[in-house]
């Protein structure tokens, strides 16, 4: 009977304990607008991304954005904080470490504020890299030197607040005006996990002017603002809200220039980055899909309960939470109106899986993410 006091006694000592411990989140209360959209119509499963074949396999560890120039090199950044040119032949070529070049770069999450992450990369239009580093700012890289010049720091920041997790990029063909996406003024990259789980709207939509160096901020109060897209006239761009599985139109332009509009809610899954395909759509990288089976999916569970957000940030460590994502690869092709036209799906992850963009350049498509140790690509596009 003593020893079962005794661990009764424990056991509430651990519960006050855990209890008293403070979360490192602070919550509020969502709910989602309703359950995900049925797998049919165009959202329907099919294979086609399965179609394809992976390149530099052990050597570039989480490519997660691109662009090109216009003798056919790609560009793009790992998460070892390194910036790589794709040859026409595929060869491969370091051009920059965007911070210090250490041996546990890309070994933990935990050195990136050391050794840096570029996520969104552009080409502006005299030949400069523009790089989001999620750590450091904003940066303008020279392709051919590696020579790195900081346009705006991450401690400056805009309107007062600091920069914590730079993103999505983008890049005006006709004013040269950068607009770029800080998807929490609290939680970095390596903290990616948290921010979905409190789903806070601390991200802003931003832009940079290469002529006067001003930073402006379009939108805040966002939900982790992720990718970015010009429409083919620059008449509007739309912004993924990845924590709430929604995708924004911002107008630049026209009668509604500085109004925002909800063109997709309530999403199959968590929009990444959006970029225009070389047909004149939309293409969509969904990060993690959101698929309704016995339960509703462990986010829409969650979200309305903050005390079970705050319980769970104290005990789970962050690593555990990749259990719960599928290997399950999806790309959302969207019309000039926002509304989906086709899909792309991998069910069983053969080729990849939890994508961060979709980027073609003549006649192939790059599939970006985070964290893979490998670039799948695909030779043919088959959207239908």
């Amino acid at each position: 009977m003593l020893w079962r006091r005794s661990l009764l006694a424990a056991l509430l000592a651990v519960a006050l304990g855990v209890y008293l411990l403070p979360s490192p989140i602070d919550p509020k209360p969502h709910i989602l607008k309703g359950p995900p959209p049925a797998l049919e119509g165009p959202l329907a499963v099919n294979t086609r991304l399965q179609r394809g074949r992976r390149l530099f396999a052990g050597k570039l560890h989480g490519p997660e954005s691109f662009t090109a120039d216009g003798n056919s090199n790609v560009y793009t950044g790992t998460v070892d904080g390194k910036l790589w040119r794709i040859g026409p032949d595929d060869s491969l070529v370091l051009i920059a470490h965007m911070g210090q070049d250490l041996p546990e770069c890309g070994s933990s999450t935990d050195y990136e504020p050391v050794c840096g992450r570029p996520h969104g990369v552009r080409l502006d239009r005299h030949g400069q890299l523009i790089v989001a580093d999620s750590y450091f700012g904003l940066y303008s890289v020279d392709p051919k030197t590696g020579e790195k010049t900081l346009l705006v720091a991450s401690s400056d920041g805009a309107a007062g607040v600091p920069f914590a997790f730079l993103n999505g990029v983008e890049i005006s063909s006709q004013t040269g005006i950068i607009y770029f996406t800080d998807s929490s003024s609290r939680w970095g990259r390596r903290h990616v996990k948290l921010e979905v789980i409190e789903l806070n709207s601390l991200g802003r939509l931003l832009s940079y002017d290469p002529g006067s160096k001003n930073v402006t901020v379009f939108l805040d109060s966002l939900y982790m603002p992720n990718g970015i897209a010009l429409s083919p006239d620059e008449n509007f761009l739309l912004l993924a809200e990845t924590s709430i599985g929604c995708i924004l139109r911002y107008w630049l332009k026209g009668p509604k220039a500085g109004t925002k509009e909800v063109i997709l809610d309530n999403m199959i899954g968590y929009p990444d980055n959006i970029r225009l395909s070389d047909h004149g759509t939309f293409l969509v990288g969904m990060t993690t899909p959101r698929f309704q089976k016995f339960l509703p999916p462990f986010l829409d569970l969650i979200a309305p309960y903050p005390a079970v957000k705050r319980f769970l940030a104290k005990v789970v460590p962050l690593s555990w939470y990749n259990l719960l994502l599928p290997r399950y690869a999806l790309v959302l092709e969207l019309g000039l109106d926002g509304q989906i036209t086709g899909t792309l799906h991998d069910p069983q992850g053969r080729l990849t899986w939890a994508i961060s963009d979709v980027f073609q350049h003549r006649g192939r498509t790059y599939l970006g993410s985070t964290d893979l140790p490998f670039l799948p690509i695909l030779e043919v596009w088959d959207s239908y």
